[in-house]
């Protein structure tokens, strides 16, 4: 679990901190999803169909981010989190971005809610046992 979240850490600030990609916490859970109901490599051809449930859920948990943000995208998260975006490569507007509480209660709570809302559709669709 713990080189798991090590590869998350990249997808901070909306991957790499561009802010111009898709919420980090909206990536990660993403990924975790489809570690969980990805295709296989011995078996990519997917007779079953697996890879259309797992584009189902992503769609599911992609309108109940957009039905709490606006978007996925991580500037417009911020914009509507914030007020406003902070272009983060900036040592300025990252200080900025700090000290408007981003990194202490709204980047936490959108990592929280996004790691819930996964839980809950995982939970939901029996991928792992309770």
């Amino acid at each position: 679990m713990m080189m798991f979240l090590k590869r998350l850490r990249a997808l901070a600030g909306g991957i790499g901190l561009t802010c111009d990609s898709g919420c980090g916490a909206y990536t990660g859970a993403v990924l975790l999803l489809g570690s969980l109901l990805g295709r296989e490599r011995n078996n990519f051809s997917d007779p079953e169909g697996v890879r259309f449930k797992t584009h189902k859920l992503v769609r599911k948990f992609r309108e109940k981010f957009i039905q709490e943000y606006g978007s996925v995208v991580c500037r417009d998260i911020q914009n509507k989190i914030l007020g406003r975006y902070y272009y983060l490569p900036d040592p300025q507007e990252f200080e900025k971005f700090h000290n408007a509480g981003a990194h202490d209660i709204h980047c936490p709570e959108v990592v929280g809610k996004a790691a819930r809302w996964m839980t809950e559709l995982i939970l939901e669709e029996n991928l792992v046992s309770k």
